[in-house]
Protein backbone atom coordinates (compact mmCIF):
# COMPACT_ATOMS: atom_id res chain seq x y z
CA UNK A 1 0.00 0.00 0.00
CA UNK A 2 1.69 3.33 -1.05
CA UNK A 3 -0.04 5.29 1.66
CA UNK A 4 -0.26 4.92 5.90
CA UNK A 5 -3.69 5.76 5.78
CA UNK A 6 -5.85 2.84 7.72
CA UNK A 7 -8.84 2.55 5.77
CA UNK A 8 -11.55 0.45 8.02
CA UNK A 9 -15.10 -0.53 7.50
CA UNK A 10 -16.73 -4.39 7.95
CA UNK A 11 -19.33 -3.00 4.91
CA UNK A 12 -19.16 -1.72 1.59
CA UNK A 13 -20.67 1.44 2.57
CA UNK A 14 -18.07 1.79 5.68
CA UNK A 15 -15.15 0.89 3.76
CA UNK A 16 -16.38 3.87 1.40
CA UNK A 17 -17.10 6.07 4.18
CA UNK A 18 -13.24 5.52 5.72
CA UNK A 19 -11.94 6.16 2.17
CA UNK A 20 -14.10 9.25 1.38
CA UNK A 21 -13.11 10.51 4.85
CA UNK A 22 -9.39 10.21 4.04
CA UNK A 23 -9.62 11.58 0.92
CA UNK A 24 -11.85 14.83 2.46
CA UNK A 25 -9.42 15.00 5.57
CA UNK A 26 -5.93 15.52 3.31
CA UNK A 27 -4.52 11.99 4.36
CA UNK A 28 -5.05 10.47 0.83
CA UNK A 29 -3.68 12.85 -1.54
CA UNK A 30 -4.40 13.08 -5.38
CA UNK A 31 -2.79 9.96 -6.81
CA UNK A 32 -2.48 7.41 -3.60
CA UNK A 33 -2.98 3.83 -4.37
CA UNK A 34 -5.85 2.38 -2.06
CA UNK A 35 -4.85 -1.22 -1.52
CA UNK A 36 -5.92 -3.98 -4.06
CA UNK A 37 -9.59 -5.43 -3.59
CA UNK A 38 -8.05 -8.89 -2.07
CA UNK A 39 -5.24 -7.36 -0.24
CA UNK A 40 -7.54 -4.90 1.69
CA UNK A 41 -10.24 -7.77 1.95
CA UNK A 42 -7.96 -10.14 3.62
CA UNK A 43 -6.72 -6.94 6.00
CA UNK A 44 -10.37 -6.28 7.10
CA UNK A 45 -11.68 -9.76 7.07
CA UNK A 46 -13.90 -9.16 4.63
CA UNK A 47 -14.98 -11.07 1.14
CA UNK A 48 -13.77 -9.78 -2.32
CA UNK A 49 -16.98 -8.54 -3.01
CA UNK A 50 -17.27 -6.20 -0.25
CA UNK A 51 -14.16 -4.30 -1.17
CA UNK A 52 -15.00 -4.02 -5.00
CA UNK A 53 -18.64 -2.74 -3.99
CA UNK A 54 -16.96 0.07 -2.19
CA UNK A 55 -14.38 0.60 -4.82
CA UNK A 56 -17.46 1.17 -7.32
CA UNK A 57 -19.04 3.29 -5.39
CA UNK A 58 -16.39 5.43 -5.01
CA UNK A 59 -15.66 5.54 -9.15
CA UNK A 60 -19.21 6.51 -8.97
CA UNK A 61 -19.14 9.32 -6.84
CA UNK A 62 -15.76 10.74 -8.44
CA UNK A 63 -13.49 9.87 -5.75
CA UNK A 64 -11.47 7.57 -7.31
CA UNK A 65 -10.24 5.80 -10.77
CA UNK A 66 -9.13 2.62 -11.90
CA UNK A 67 -5.91 2.63 -13.93
CA UNK A 68 -5.90 -1.34 -14.89
CA UNK A 69 -2.88 -2.72 -13.86
CA UNK A 70 -1.96 0.40 -11.76
CA UNK A 71 -4.79 -0.41 -10.04
CA UNK A 72 -7.53 2.23 -7.85
CA UNK A 73 -6.16 5.29 -7.12
CA UNK A 74 -7.67 8.67 -5.34
CA UNK A 75 -8.46 11.20 -8.24
CA UNK A 76 -6.63 14.17 -9.63
CA UNK A 77 -9.85 15.77 -7.99
CA UNK A 78 -11.64 13.92 -5.68
CA UNK A 79 -15.24 15.24 -5.39
CA UNK A 80 -15.09 15.27 -1.83
CA UNK A 81 -12.16 17.57 -1.39
CA UNK A 82 -11.23 21.29 -1.31
CA UNK A 83 -9.25 21.96 -4.76
CA UNK A 84 -8.45 25.66 -4.68
CA UNK A 85 -5.52 27.10 -6.36
CA UNK A 86 -2.35 27.09 -5.02
CA UNK A 87 -1.00 30.28 -3.71
CA UNK A 88 0.55 32.65 -5.51
CA UNK A 89 4.41 32.82 -3.79
CA UNK A 90 5.27 36.55 -2.45
CA UNK A 91 6.69 38.60 -5.33
CA UNK A 92 5.57 36.79 -8.47
CA UNK A 93 3.69 37.93 -11.04
CA UNK A 94 0.85 35.77 -11.18
CA UNK A 95 -0.12 34.83 -14.62
CA UNK A 96 -1.82 31.32 -13.93
CA UNK A 97 -5.07 32.81 -12.85
CA UNK A 98 -6.70 32.91 -16.10
CA UNK A 99 -8.14 36.35 -14.81
CA UNK A 100 -9.54 39.49 -16.64
CA UNK A 101 -7.82 43.02 -15.67
CA UNK A 102 -9.61 44.49 -13.27
CA UNK A 103 -9.23 47.79 -14.41
CA UNK A 104 -11.19 46.81 -18.05
CA UNK A 105 -14.12 45.92 -15.85
CA UNK A 106 -17.00 48.08 -15.00
CA UNK A 107 -17.83 49.52 -11.91
CA UNK A 108 -20.49 46.87 -9.98
CA UNK A 109 -23.57 49.10 -8.83
CA UNK A 110 -26.40 47.13 -7.73
CA UNK A 111 -29.96 48.39 -8.50
CA UNK A 112 -31.48 50.98 -5.54
CA UNK A 113 -34.70 49.05 -5.89
CA UNK A 114 -34.91 45.92 -4.05
CA UNK A 115 -37.43 42.78 -5.59
CA UNK A 116 -40.55 42.74 -3.56
CA UNK A 117 -39.88 39.14 -1.07
CA UNK A 118 -43.57 38.74 -0.96
CA UNK A 119 -44.35 37.66 -4.51
CA UNK A 120 -43.15 34.08 -6.16
CA UNK A 121 -40.24 34.60 -8.17
CA UNK A 122 -40.96 30.95 -9.31
CA UNK A 123 -43.73 31.92 -11.47
CA UNK A 124 -41.48 34.49 -13.28
CA UNK A 125 -38.07 33.05 -12.77
CA UNK A 126 -36.33 35.78 -15.45
CA UNK A 127 -36.86 39.01 -16.46
CA UNK A 128 -38.52 39.35 -19.15
CA UNK A 129 -36.70 42.51 -19.97
CA UNK A 130 -33.50 40.55 -19.56
CA UNK A 131 -34.69 37.96 -21.99
CA UNK A 132 -35.13 40.38 -24.77
CA UNK A 133 -31.28 41.72 -23.94
CA UNK A 134 -30.28 38.49 -24.16
CA UNK A 135 -31.85 37.31 -27.74
CA UNK A 136 -30.62 40.77 -29.05
CA UNK A 137 -26.76 39.65 -28.04
CA UNK A 138 -27.06 36.08 -29.13
CA UNK A 139 -28.93 36.88 -32.02
CA UNK A 140 -26.55 38.33 -34.15
CA UNK A 141 -24.08 35.46 -34.03
CA UNK A 142 -26.45 33.23 -35.23
CA UNK A 143 -27.63 31.70 -32.37
CA UNK A 144 -31.33 29.96 -33.06
CA UNK A 145 -33.03 31.96 -29.82
CA UNK A 146 -36.76 30.30 -29.82
CA UNK A 147 -35.88 29.35 -26.17
CA UNK A 148 -33.61 30.71 -23.72
CA UNK A 149 -32.97 30.29 -20.26
CA UNK A 150 -30.31 31.37 -16.91
CA UNK A 151 -28.78 29.57 -14.64
CA UNK A 152 -25.90 30.58 -12.14
CA UNK A 153 -22.47 30.67 -14.37
CA UNK A 154 -21.38 27.81 -16.94
CA UNK A 155 -20.30 25.27 -14.49
CA UNK A 156 -23.54 25.70 -12.67
CA UNK A 157 -25.05 25.47 -16.06
CA UNK A 158 -23.21 22.50 -17.23
CA UNK A 159 -23.27 20.37 -13.96
CA UNK A 160 -27.18 20.52 -13.66
CA UNK A 161 -27.50 19.62 -17.65
CA UNK A 162 -24.98 16.58 -17.26
CA UNK A 163 -26.47 14.97 -14.36
CA UNK A 164 -30.08 15.16 -15.62
CA UNK A 165 -29.39 13.44 -19.29
CA UNK A 166 -26.28 11.41 -17.91
CA UNK A 167 -26.11 8.89 -15.57
CA UNK A 168 -22.76 7.69 -13.68
CA UNK A 169 -20.34 5.80 -15.59
CA UNK A 170 -21.67 7.70 -19.06
CA UNK A 171 -19.06 9.05 -21.74
CA UNK A 172 -18.21 12.91 -22.26
CA UNK A 173 -16.38 14.48 -25.32
CA UNK A 174 -14.43 16.99 -23.56
CA UNK A 175 -11.48 19.52 -24.94
CA UNK A 176 -7.88 17.94 -24.57
CA UNK A 177 -6.30 20.02 -23.55
CA UNK A 178 -9.49 21.57 -22.12
CA UNK A 179 -10.45 23.94 -19.22
CA UNK A 180 -10.01 22.20 -16.11
CA UNK A 181 -12.42 22.68 -13.85
CA UNK A 182 -15.25 21.28 -16.47
CA UNK A 183 -12.43 18.04 -16.32
CA UNK A 184 -12.84 18.11 -12.51
CA UNK A 185 -16.75 18.49 -12.72
CA UNK A 186 -17.51 15.13 -15.31
CA UNK A 187 -14.81 13.24 -13.16
CA UNK A 188 -16.97 14.71 -9.62
CA UNK A 189 -20.48 13.89 -11.51
CA UNK A 190 -19.11 10.27 -11.50
CA UNK A 191 -19.29 10.63 -15.61
CA UNK A 192 -15.99 9.09 -18.14
CA UNK A 193 -13.99 11.89 -19.87
CA UNK A 194 -13.25 10.78 -23.20
CA UNK A 195 -10.53 13.13 -25.00
CA UNK A 196 -10.73 14.82 -28.17
CA UNK A 197 -7.35 16.72 -29.36
CA UNK A 198 -8.09 20.17 -30.45
CA UNK A 199 -5.64 22.88 -32.88
CA UNK A 200 -5.83 26.27 -33.35
CA UNK A 201 -9.29 25.92 -35.12
CA UNK A 202 -10.91 23.86 -31.49
CA UNK A 203 -11.79 20.15 -31.61
CA UNK A 204 -10.59 18.32 -34.58
CA UNK A 205 -13.25 16.73 -36.35
CA UNK A 206 -11.50 13.05 -36.23
CA UNK A 207 -10.89 13.19 -33.16
CA UNK A 208 -14.79 13.71 -32.73
CA UNK A 209 -15.72 11.28 -34.93
CA UNK A 210 -13.90 8.50 -32.58
CA UNK A 211 -15.35 9.93 -29.61
CA UNK A 212 -18.82 9.62 -31.02
CA UNK A 213 -17.62 6.36 -32.02
CA UNK A 214 -16.79 5.23 -28.91
CA UNK A 215 -20.66 5.97 -27.26
CA UNK A 216 -20.12 9.65 -25.66
CA UNK A 217 -23.61 11.00 -24.91
CA UNK A 218 -22.77 14.59 -24.60
CA UNK A 219 -19.91 17.19 -26.05
CA UNK A 220 -18.49 20.23 -24.08
CA UNK A 221 -16.45 22.66 -26.45
CA UNK A 222 -15.96 25.79 -26.62
CA UNK A 223 -16.17 28.30 -30.12
CA UNK A 224 -13.65 30.80 -29.29
CA UNK A 225 -10.96 31.28 -26.39
CA UNK A 226 -10.65 27.95 -26.09
CA UNK A 227 -8.93 27.44 -22.38
CA UNK A 228 -6.13 26.91 -22.19
CA UNK A 229 -5.08 26.57 -25.94
CA UNK A 230 -6.62 29.50 -27.25
CA UNK A 231 -8.30 28.02 -30.59
CA UNK A 232 -11.69 29.46 -32.39
CA UNK A 233 -13.76 27.54 -35.04
CA UNK A 234 -13.10 28.68 -38.46
CA UNK A 235 -16.17 28.73 -40.76
CA UNK A 236 -15.04 25.35 -41.93
CA UNK A 237 -14.09 23.90 -39.02
CA UNK A 238 -17.65 24.70 -37.92
CA UNK A 239 -19.13 22.97 -40.46
CA UNK A 240 -16.83 20.22 -40.62
CA UNK A 241 -17.96 19.24 -37.05
CA UNK A 242 -21.49 19.57 -37.48
CA UNK A 243 -21.14 16.74 -39.95
CA UNK A 244 -19.90 14.59 -37.45
CA UNK A 245 -22.07 15.49 -34.72
CA UNK A 246 -25.14 15.07 -37.39
CA UNK A 247 -24.09 11.32 -37.35
CA UNK A 248 -25.00 10.83 -34.18
CA UNK A 249 -28.27 12.99 -33.73
CA UNK A 250 -29.44 12.02 -29.37
CA UNK A 251 -25.90 13.36 -28.15
CA UNK A 252 -26.28 16.71 -26.21
CA UNK A 253 -23.57 19.42 -27.75
CA UNK A 254 -22.77 21.77 -24.88
CA UNK A 255 -21.42 24.86 -26.45
CA UNK A 256 -19.65 27.01 -24.14
CA UNK A 257 -18.80 30.75 -25.35
CA UNK A 258 -17.39 31.62 -21.85
CA UNK A 259 -15.44 34.72 -23.05
CA UNK A 260 -17.40 35.83 -25.80
CA UNK A 261 -17.28 39.63 -25.95
CA UNK A 262 -13.51 39.56 -25.23
CA UNK A 263 -12.65 36.64 -27.38
CA UNK A 264 -11.15 38.69 -30.21
CA UNK A 265 -12.86 36.74 -32.79
CA UNK A 266 -16.19 35.84 -34.55
CA UNK A 267 -18.63 33.03 -33.24
CA UNK A 268 -18.74 30.67 -35.81
CA UNK A 269 -21.84 28.74 -33.78
CA UNK A 270 -22.48 24.81 -33.65
CA UNK A 271 -25.81 25.83 -32.51
CA UNK A 272 -26.41 27.52 -36.34
CA UNK A 273 -26.31 23.99 -37.75
CA UNK A 274 -29.55 22.10 -37.30
CA UNK A 275 -28.46 19.90 -34.43
CA UNK A 276 -31.60 18.18 -32.89
CA UNK A 277 -29.70 18.47 -29.31
CA UNK A 278 -27.64 21.95 -28.36
CA UNK A 279 -26.97 24.14 -25.80
CA UNK A 280 -24.69 27.65 -26.41
CA UNK A 281 -23.64 28.76 -22.65
CA UNK A 282 -22.47 32.70 -21.96
CA UNK A 283 -21.29 33.94 -19.20
CA UNK A 284 -20.43 37.33 -18.25
CA UNK A 285 -17.72 36.81 -15.38
CA UNK A 286 -14.44 37.71 -18.35
CA UNK A 287 -15.61 40.94 -18.91
CA UNK A 288 -18.39 42.47 -16.42
CA UNK A 289 -17.04 41.08 -13.34
CA UNK A 290 -15.82 37.90 -12.05
CA UNK A 291 -18.36 37.91 -9.25
CA UNK A 292 -21.57 38.01 -11.24
CA UNK A 293 -22.43 34.23 -10.81
CA UNK A 294 -24.63 34.71 -14.18
CA UNK A 295 -25.16 32.59 -17.21
CA UNK A 296 -27.47 32.63 -20.16
CA UNK A 297 -28.17 29.96 -22.63
CA UNK A 298 -30.20 29.35 -25.52
CA UNK A 299 -31.38 25.67 -25.99
CA UNK A 300 -33.67 23.16 -27.78
CA UNK A 301 -36.77 22.88 -25.95
CA UNK A 302 -36.39 19.50 -24.78
CA UNK A 303 -32.89 20.83 -23.05
CA UNK A 304 -34.77 24.05 -21.72
CA UNK A 305 -37.60 21.67 -20.17
CA UNK A 306 -34.87 19.49 -18.30
CA UNK A 307 -32.92 22.20 -17.14
CA UNK A 308 -35.25 24.35 -15.46
CA UNK A 309 -37.07 21.37 -14.35
CA UNK A 310 -34.10 20.50 -12.25
CA UNK A 311 -32.96 24.03 -11.06
CA UNK A 312 -37.53 24.74 -10.10
CA UNK A 313 -36.74 21.47 -7.63
CA UNK A 314 -33.31 23.02 -6.45
CA UNK A 315 -32.63 27.07 -6.36
CA UNK A 316 -35.98 27.78 -8.62
CA UNK A 317 -34.70 30.76 -10.24
CA UNK A 318 -31.85 33.40 -10.52
CA UNK A 319 -31.70 36.06 -8.39
CA UNK A 320 -33.34 38.77 -9.93
CA UNK A 321 -31.09 41.43 -8.21
CA UNK A 322 -28.28 39.39 -9.87
CA UNK A 323 -30.43 39.72 -13.05
CA UNK A 324 -31.25 43.68 -12.61
CA UNK A 325 -27.46 44.30 -12.51
CA UNK A 326 -26.37 42.18 -15.61
CA UNK A 327 -29.50 44.03 -17.62
CA UNK A 328 -28.42 47.27 -16.24
CA UNK A 329 -24.49 46.71 -17.80
CA UNK A 330 -25.72 45.23 -20.89
CA UNK A 331 -27.48 47.39 -22.05
CA UNK A 332 -25.50 50.47 -20.71
CA UNK A 333 -23.35 52.27 -23.21
CA UNK A 334 -20.32 52.99 -21.21
CA UNK A 335 -19.95 49.56 -20.19
CA UNK A 336 -20.05 48.35 -23.74
CA UNK A 337 -17.14 51.01 -24.82
CA UNK A 338 -15.45 49.90 -21.93
CA UNK A 339 -15.65 45.88 -23.10
CA UNK A 340 -14.69 46.71 -26.32
CA UNK A 341 -11.58 48.41 -25.12
CA UNK A 342 -11.16 45.36 -23.08
CA UNK A 343 -11.53 42.92 -25.87
CA UNK A 344 -9.00 45.52 -28.08
CA UNK A 345 -6.68 45.14 -25.00
CA UNK A 346 -6.58 41.34 -24.63
CA UNK A 347 -5.78 41.06 -28.24
CA UNK A 348 -2.77 43.45 -28.42
CA UNK A 349 -1.17 41.79 -25.09
CA UNK A 350 -1.58 38.59 -26.49
CA UNK A 351 -0.41 39.27 -29.70
CA UNK A 352 2.79 40.67 -28.60
CA UNK A 353 3.53 38.33 -26.37
CA UNK A 354 3.02 35.80 -29.42
CA UNK A 355 5.07 37.98 -31.37
CA UNK A 356 8.11 37.71 -28.60
CA UNK A 357 7.99 33.53 -28.37
CA UNK A 358 8.16 33.34 -32.47
CA UNK A 359 11.15 35.99 -32.38
CA UNK A 360 12.76 33.50 -30.14
CA UNK A 361 12.08 30.46 -31.81
CA UNK A 362 9.12 29.04 -29.27
CA UNK A 363 6.20 27.18 -30.11
CA UNK A 364 3.39 28.94 -28.74
CA UNK A 365 -0.85 28.85 -29.46
CA UNK A 366 -3.46 30.95 -29.07
CA UNK A 367 -6.03 33.05 -31.82
CA UNK A 368 -8.39 34.13 -29.34
CA UNK A 369 -8.97 34.81 -25.82
CA UNK A 370 -6.46 35.93 -23.12
CA UNK A 371 -4.39 32.63 -22.57
CA UNK A 372 -1.46 31.44 -24.20
CA UNK A 373 -0.78 27.17 -24.75
CA UNK A 374 3.02 26.88 -25.01
CA UNK A 375 3.75 23.12 -25.56
CA UNK A 376 7.33 22.00 -23.44
CA UNK A 377 9.07 18.92 -22.58
CA UNK A 378 9.26 18.78 -18.77
CA UNK A 379 6.48 21.20 -17.29
CA UNK A 380 7.70 21.44 -13.49
CA UNK A 381 11.07 22.14 -14.92
CA UNK A 382 9.59 24.89 -16.70
CA UNK A 383 7.27 25.98 -13.94
CA UNK A 384 9.92 26.15 -11.46
CA UNK A 385 12.67 27.60 -13.96
CA UNK A 386 10.31 30.90 -14.70
CA UNK A 387 9.46 30.74 -10.48
CA UNK A 388 12.95 31.61 -10.51
CA UNK A 389 12.67 34.67 -12.77
CA UNK A 390 9.43 36.24 -10.81
CA UNK A 391 7.05 34.61 -13.15
CA UNK A 392 4.03 32.23 -11.84
CA UNK A 393 2.56 30.24 -14.53
CA UNK A 394 0.16 27.26 -14.98
CA UNK A 395 2.04 23.36 -15.55
CA UNK A 396 -0.60 22.14 -18.17
CA UNK A 397 -1.06 18.93 -16.15
CA UNK A 398 -4.49 20.05 -14.85
CA UNK A 399 -5.79 20.98 -18.44
CA UNK A 400 -4.36 17.65 -20.00
CA UNK A 401 -5.88 14.36 -20.32
CA UNK A 402 -4.10 12.50 -23.09
CA UNK A 403 -2.47 15.56 -25.07
CA UNK A 404 1.83 16.28 -24.68
CA UNK A 405 2.85 18.51 -21.78
CA UNK A 406 2.61 22.14 -21.64
CA UNK A 407 2.27 25.46 -20.03
CA UNK A 408 -1.10 28.04 -19.95
CA UNK A 409 -0.06 31.67 -19.64
CA UNK A 410 -3.14 34.36 -18.70
CA UNK A 411 -2.08 37.87 -20.77
CA UNK A 412 -4.67 40.04 -19.05
CA UNK A 413 -2.61 42.22 -17.62
CA UNK A 414 0.83 40.68 -19.14
CA UNK A 415 1.33 44.57 -20.83
CA UNK A 416 3.79 44.90 -23.67
CA UNK A 417 7.11 45.57 -21.73
CA UNK A 418 6.46 42.35 -19.77
CA UNK A 419 6.12 40.51 -22.78
CA UNK A 420 9.63 41.02 -23.48
CA UNK A 421 11.18 40.22 -20.45
CA UNK A 422 8.95 36.68 -20.25
CA UNK A 423 9.83 35.88 -23.53
CA UNK A 424 13.36 36.54 -22.33
CA UNK A 425 13.22 34.07 -19.43
CA UNK A 426 11.18 31.85 -21.23
CA UNK A 427 14.16 31.19 -23.52
CA UNK A 428 16.37 30.91 -20.57
CA UNK A 429 14.37 28.25 -18.77
CA UNK A 430 13.91 26.24 -21.80
CA UNK A 431 17.23 26.01 -22.93
CA UNK A 432 18.44 24.87 -18.89
CA UNK A 433 15.37 22.94 -19.22
CA UNK A 434 16.71 20.93 -22.63
CA UNK A 435 20.38 21.01 -20.79
CA UNK A 436 19.05 19.08 -17.58
CA UNK A 437 16.67 16.70 -19.45
CA UNK A 438 18.64 15.80 -22.63
CA UNK A 439 16.61 18.36 -25.14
Amino acid sequence: MATQYGISGTTAKGIASSVERGVAEGALGPGAALPPVRGLADQLGVSPGTVATAYKELRRRGIVVTRGRGGTVVAAAPAVASRRPPKVPDGLRDLAGGHPDPRLLPRLVPPSRLSPGARSHRSTPRLARLEDAVRDWLGPDGVPTDHVTFAHGALDLIGRLLSVELRPGDAVAMEDPGYHHLLDLVTALGLRTVPVAVDDQGMRPEALRDALRAGVRAVVCSPRAQNPYGGRFSAERRDALVVVLREEPDVLVVENDHASAVADAPLHTLTAGGLTRWVHVRTVSKFLGTDLRWAAAACDPITLARHDGRMLLTSGWVSHLLQETVYGLLTDDDTRALVARAEETYALRRNALLHEFAERGIEAHSVSGMNVWVPVRDESAVVNGLRSHGWWVAAGARFRLASAPGVRISVAELETPDAVRLASDFAVVLGESEATYGG
